[in-house]
């Protein structure tokens, strides 16, 4: 089993707790925009308005209704659950006081978990990438060979836990020995956890998701991935860019499919959307051995970063959960 490191001072990993960017989001319809949130009138409207769900009961009784449009069939349809993902619930706009306080319940249940699962980890390299890649493919190698290479360097390499590219690299880090973690996600379509996890937790939150893959992390790495790998690494370099969290090093791989998002960037500093130096805060590579030192200057040296043989004592009445290192963990 390779050795770990723990950083000198919890200090030295995020300097303000509250490390991750969250959206706010206030959904007022168009009636209802050009009134003050304080104005009278919109409060009265607020609260005279049905909502979203009331108007589909309404108009469904209506005997006088005209039958809606039939929406086109989606092709994926047979992936879809019947039941309503936690995400589409959260966000659907204000619910009752009671669905709201327990909507915050079940956030809260979901970082626990993640918590618990997860603070005896040690310090992690994050990986991020489609899970639409197939064994293949020359991109589920590169993954697979940075994985090992991440292990060896001393670090767990963390996923999204499914298959794909967070296979390849969770299965690398396992064929050299080294510690395998995933946070998997609930989706309309079952997204199963890989076989090369050694600590797993299955969430019902996107955002809480991304909030523990970028916590535990003193780098991150980014395959040829889509809309969601997209999302993950912009979130990290935001975060990284407004000092939320410290200048973590951000390695991007398989620069044949990334060139015209790093031509983007470079185009987005050209235009002063984007600092000069914030350029810096992303290094594309094909090669391991250069990601590899890259990440060995800027997350083991600069962070001082030391190995150590002994993980800290889990408390089980705490629900706390040590690394056993013994797998394959299902979630």
């Amino acid at each position: 089993m390779a050795c770990h490191f723990l950083a000198r001072g919890c200090e030295h990993r995020h300097p303000n707790p509250n490390a991750v960017s969250h959206l706010g989001l206030w959904r007022a319809s168009l009636a209802r925009g050009r009134h003050r949130l304080g104005d009278p009138i919109f409060k009265q409207k607020w609260r005279e308005t049905p909502r979203r769900a009331d108007w589909t009961h309404r108009a469904a009784g209506m005997s006088n209704a005209s039958p809606p449009a039939k929406m086109p069939e989606s092709p994926h349809r047979s992936l879809i659950s019947p039941q309503e993902p936690a995400d589409k619930i959260f966000l659907e706009g204000p619910r009752s006081r009671f669905a709201e306080f327990f909507t915050l319940l079940r956030v809260m249940r979901d970082f626990l978990r993640g918590f618990r699962t997860l603070h005896f980890v040690g310090p992690c390299v994050t990986v991020f990438g489609s899970a639409r890649v197939k064994p293949d493919d020359s991109h589920y190698e590169l993954a697979r060979k940075m994985g090992a290479a991440i292990a060896r360097l001393g670090f767990t390499v963390m996923t999204g836990g499914g298959p794909g590219i967070m296979e390849a690299a969770n299965r690398g880090a396992k064929e050299v020995g080294g510690r395998s973690v995933g946070c998997n996600i609930e989706l309309p379509f079952e997204q199963v956890s890989n076989a090369y996890l050694d600590r797993c937790v299955r969430l019902h939150y996107f955002f809480v998701r991304k909030a523990l893959l970028i916590k535990y992390s003193y780098a991150f790495v980014v395959m040829p991935g889509g809309a969601g790998t997209l999302d993950e690494l912009f979130e990290a370099l935001t975060l990284i860019q407004t000092g939320k969290i410290q200048n973590f090093p951000i390695v991007i791989m398989g620069t044949d499919y990334w060139k015209e998002l790093i031509g983007f960037i470079e185009k987005m500093a050209e235009r002063g959307k984007i600092g000069p130096d914030d350029l810096s805060l992303i290094f594309a590579t094909d090669s391991v051995e250069e990601a590899i030192a890259h990440i060995r200057t800027k997350a083991i040296e600069s962070f001082r970063l030391k190995r150590v043989a002994r993980v800290r004592r889990h408390f089980p009445w705490l629900g706390e959960r040590g690394f056993s290192g013994k797998g394959p963990a299902i979630c």
